[in-house]
């Protein structure tokens, strides 16, 4: 079939297609609707040579500086943008979305935020809470983990801009409602964001000794698939992110199945409109920096149950997280997940939520699934799902473990 043909059988089917049929088509002649508006992005700047050359006429380089770029497009084009860094960078993601050029800007000259979080100690990072994280652990369980994979990813899509979008959100508030049923220091609110349809989801649990510290453990809640299709597409999305939302959904379950009561505030997260540039937990995070609260440790958990990688079980992403607290991450596998075996990569600018936190100033980590050569190729197509994970969430569970572990150590 040639190019033109392929084009046309896309436009036709939309996102039921193969992740092959994806694969195949040319996506370098990039056209914007009419009367679109002008939007501005930030990404590294290894992907301006392709991004000018997919978007020809329609992008224009507006600073370049410390590795970053701010760019130019129209509204369309930052879909366009999510499918273009996935299948040329394989990254989920690697951009980030503005309102404007002054916010556009800010976020490049930010280097001293972005230091901060990379090298401050926000915390302690002593192991010592081994009582109550050994009685945790085992309560763990794949098939919990499992079941909500398999919920999320029944939803057509979770799309931004889709009312299964705002569906998949209702549907994961009153889950975690019902497991926090009964705790009166427990709340589960929509955070909701004016410029799209879903809302993002935060369960806050208030810390009885010190609730002015906050833990977060967080993911995307949103899923795309391919650049055709919106809010009409076939995107289940088992591994991203049904994957890391279901691994926080188990954190939560053993939390409240043992009525543990925290001395700090913990809240968990699933951040809304991630695939397209990061913005909803970009507003989530700026407006905790604006209300001067004091976050002491994130975790991003964004796709977790395809074991790509036989070397590692768990990989520590070391740009734009924060050093010190990847290495205590690394010590607690070590401490509670004997025989797991863990490593460093890179996944470049904007690959997920953790860079939001990590441009306001707070210290984030994001432990993942492999190697980025290695991850899930069938993300943001109509073929991720729990089979491409062999039909289990065995290997999510490692992550709802360390998250448990990072929550009960952090909260001395």
């Amino acid at each position: 079939m040639n190019k033109l043909s392929m084009m046309l059988l896309v436009m036709t089917l939309g996102s039921g297609l193969s992740a092959q049929a994806h694969e195949d088509v040319d996506f370098s002649k990039f056209q914007p609707k009419s009367n679109e508006k002008d939007v501005f992005l930030t990404i590294d700047a290894d992907a301006l040579t392709s991004a000018k050359s997919n978007f020809k006429n329609n992008l224009e380089i507006m600073e370049v500086r410390d590795g970053l770029a701010i760019i130019k497009t129209k509204e369309s084009g930052v879909e366009f943008l999510s499918h273009m860094m996935h299948e040329e960078f394989h990254r989920c993601g690697g951009f980030m979305f503005h309102d404007n050029i002054d916010e556009a800007t800010t976020e490049l000259f930010n280097a001293d935020n972005r230091a901060l979080a990379s090298k401050a100690i926000f915390a302690n990072y002593t192991i010592d809470q081994q009582d109550t994280v050994e009685k945790l652990l085992p309560q763990v369980q794949a098939s919990e983990i499992e079941s909500s994979i398999r919920k999320l990813s029944s939803f057509k899509n979770r799309y931004y801009q889709a009312d299964t979008g705002v569906q998949s959100q209702e549907w994961i508030k009153q889950r975690w409602l019902e497991l926090a049923a009964g705790r009166s220091d427990v709340k589960v609110e929509f955070f909701d964001h004016a410029s799209w349809k879903q809302p993002s989801v935060i369960m806050t649990i208030e810390g009885a000794v010190n609730p002015e510290e906050v833990i977060i453990v967080g993911g995307h809640a949103d899923s795309i698939s391919g650049y055709f299709g919106g809010a009409s597409a076939t995107a289940p999305g088992a591994d991203d992110n049904a994957s890391g939302m279901s691994s926080i959904t188990e954190v939560i379950r053993v939390l409240m199945q043992n009525s543990y009561r925290p001395n700090k505030t913990i809240q968990f997260m699933g951040y809304a409109a991630e695939e397209v540039g990061l913005r909803g937990s970009k507003e989530v995070a700026a407006s905790y920096k604006n209300a001067g609260k004091n976050v002491i440790g994130v975790m991003q958990l964004d796709m977790t149950n395809f074991k790509g990688s036989d070397e590692f079980d768990i990989v520590m992403m070391t740009d734009f997280t924060n050093a010190d607290q990847n290495e205590f991450l690394g010590k607690i596998i070590d401490e509670y997940l004997e025989g797991l075996n863990w490593g460093y990569d890179k996944c470049g600018y904007g690959c997920s939520d953790h860079a939001s936190w990590h441009s306001n100033g707070f210290p984030a980590s994001m432990p993942f699934e492999a190697r980025m050569k290695e991850m899930n190729k069938k993300i943001h197509t109509a073929n991720d799902t729990i089979e491409i994970s062999r039909g289990t969430a065995s290997h999510a569970a490692k992550f709802s473990k360390l998250a448990v572990a990072f929550v009960v150590e952090l909260d001395r």
